[in-house]
């Protein structure tokens, strides 16, 4: 009788390494190295968050990825090298635009969509003839890439649709028995994935917010163009992805999230009549708040300073984790401002939600100098992000 993927996949026999700056390091990098190499399977840090590797050159180990995350084979994957002088192996051609910013990024939270090489499979890049390609900024990351010789196509290490593993304690509990080797090295410093652009269009598009600001390359690449979110993964987009995430729900805990967006007050005040409407109706949540929330009480999770997001970005998705491991069955969460990585969390964050998002404002008010209205912070008014 033929067995079910599920148990298939429990076979596995995961080797776990715990990564300290000892001399055990080398070693158990040599021997994910040959796994790598020979076909394998190791989730590895990186600056960003954890990432599923596979050598992104063998059909039958990329395949490996999709059907160990339950990953929609239509969804690309980005190859991660160790050194910028490795985008040939990948790479047909590499505008002066993309040589500019790889210069400038790489290593780096930063991946660069280019023409691909027509041998590299199109299970890596979803069919299409583009690959997206990025150098990571974490030693543990370029030194298994460099040791196995061969460029590593890795998505995120989590579950498919499920929020991204920037913590070992989940890496343990979602993939051991699924994968070859496990390198756990800490928290992942970043905490949200690499940005995405599209180099081969001019101007160049940013297709995913992400770990690099857009306002850091914009220094660099001044027209580069930020649309309007969700666009490309709208109902009636019937073109392919051209970036990873675009079109698949992505980042989403077991509970249901609303996300609160307007100036902080109001959104605080919101969420707290919100809190008691819901426990009024036995409905057990937790409200996800800035540093700066007054809100507390049992449920209440902070996450960071909303005027300092990388503090939110580092541990976004450790929070969003930790919460829906209490069991509740809804999350309401503060949104924060746009603002530098700000950006990428918001983007992670209405996904999450898919697109449940309250928009509060105040009223306004007559005053002896005409209409004047509280202050307002970004607006979001269809529900994705300017």
């Amino acid at each position: 009788m033929r067995k079910s993927k599920e148990a298939r996949l429990r076979r596995r026999r995961t080797r776990i390494f715990r990564l300290s700056g000892g001399k055990d390091d080398q070693r158990a990098l040599a021997y994910a190295s040959t796994v790598l190499r020979k076909g394998g399977l190791v989730v590895f840090p990186t600056e960003t968050v954890y990432g599923l590797g596979a050598n992104a050159l063998s059909e039958r180990a990329v395949r490996d990825i999709f059907r160990v995350k339950g990953r929609p084979s239509d969804n690309p994957l980005i190859v991660h090298l160790s050194s910028v002088d490795d985008l040939p192996l990948v790479a047909q051609q590499v505008p002066a635009l993309a040589k500019r910013l790889a210069a400038n990024f790489w290593p780096g939270p930063l991946t660069l969509v280019l023409p691909a090489r027509s041998d590299v499979p199109k299970v890596t890049t979803a069919g299409m003839d583009s690959v997206a390609v990025r150098v990571p900024n974490h030693p543990i990351a370029r030194q298994l890439i460099a040791g196995a010789g061969v460029p590593v196509a890795a998505p995120s290490a989590n579950l498919s649709s499920r929020p991204s593993l920037t913590s070992p304690a989940y890496l343990l509990q979602e993939l051991s028995g699924k994968v070859d080797v496990l390198l756990l090295a800490g928290n992942s410093p970043i905490g949200v994935e690499s940005t995405v652009i599209d180099v081969r269009t001019s101007p160049p598009v940013v297709l995913r917010p992400g770990g690099l600001s857009v306002e850091r390359i914009r220094k660099v690449a001044p027209s580069i163009v930020l649309p309007t979110f969700f666009r490309e993964n709208s109902a009636t987009d019937t073109n392919p992805p051209r970036s990873p995430g675009l079109r698949h729900r992505h980042y989403a805990p077991k509970a249901r999230v609303t996300l609160y967006v307007g100036p902080p007050s109001l959104v605080w005040e919101a969420m707290r009549l919100r809190r008691s409407a819901l426990r009024q109706l036995h409905i057990s949540l937790a409200l996800l708040v800035s540093w700066e929330s007054p809100l507390k009480g049992e449920g209440v999770w902070k996450f960071g300073s909303r005027y300092t997001p990388s503090t939110v970005a580092s541990r976004l998705f450790r929070v969003l984790r930790d919460a829906d491991a209490s069991g509740v069955q809804e999350m309401l969460v503060e949104g924060i401002p746009i603002r530098g990585l700000g950006l990428a969390v918001m983007d992670r964050l209405v996904r999450a939600a898919d697109g449940r998002v309250i928009h509060v404002r105040g009223r306004k008010r007559r005053t002896g100098r005409g209409d004047q209205g509280l202050a307002q912070e970004p607006k979001f008014s269809d529900g994705s992000l300017p």
